[in-house]
């Protein structure tokens, strides 16, 4: 079965479940399954937009406290166990902390725009152990905006839609890469000072 058949025999439910689980972090087509329910919905009427933006918000949103309640309880323990295969040790996930703590809201709404960061980022989070304040409202502002405007794109201009969506990718994602690659860099332009700064702020082990 392919993605259009589910939404056209699923309708809300095949949304919900994509966008759930991709939040959640299994890497599948969330946002194929969103913009192509818009445009069903706009094509046949059989589906109310209003309703796939609440589905979708409401999905990314649960999905990705589930991805962060997965990481924040068990995500340290397994970058411990096999972070060193991937050059993750204790150190950067403290800073990995400190950045999320100080601009966590900045990457996980813009995360949202961009599909790594978006199966990602709530698994990262939890175990990095961002402030769940701060992730619930980014993490809620983020998927409002993206479930919105996808579906208002999808829904009226169907007829055009790999030509707009395409556009939209491109405005959102520019941003969220601007934002993205700028914590990066000054990520790792001060990582031994930021190092210092968040073992003095979390001493001890991340538990």
């Amino acid at each position: 079965m392919n993605t259009n058949h589910l939404i056209s025999t699923y309708g809300y439910w095949a949304v919900f479940v994509f966008v759930a689980a991709e939040s959640l972090g299994v890497p599948i087509p969330g946002e194929t399954a969103l913009i192509l329910a818009g445009a069903y919905a706009g094509q046949t009427h059989r589906l109310s937009p209003w309703l796939i933006f609440a589905v979708a918000a409401a999905a990314a949103i649960i999905g990705n406290i589930a991805g962060y309640s997965i990481g924040f309880k068990g995500g340290y323990a397994l970058a411990k166990r096999y972070g060193r295969k991937v050059h993750l040790d204790e150190r950067k996930l403290k800073v990995g902390r400190y950045v999320l703590d100080r601009q966590g809201g900045k990457v996980i709404f813009f995360g949202r725009f961009i599909s790594i960061l978006r199966t990602y980022i709530a698994f990262l989070a939890g175990t990095v152990r961002m402030d769940w304040r701060k992730f619930g409202v980014a993490t809620a502002a983020a998927a409002l905006v993206w479930a919105g405007g996808y579906t208002a794109a999808a829904y009226q201009a169907a007829k055009t839609l790999k030509r707009l969506s395409g556009t939209i990718d491109l405005v959102f994602a520019g941003v969220a890469v601007v934002i993205i690659v700028a914590v990066i860099l000054f990520t790792r332009n001060q990582m031994r000072v930021l190092g210092d700064k968040a073992e003095a702020a979390y001493p001890g082990p991340i538990t």
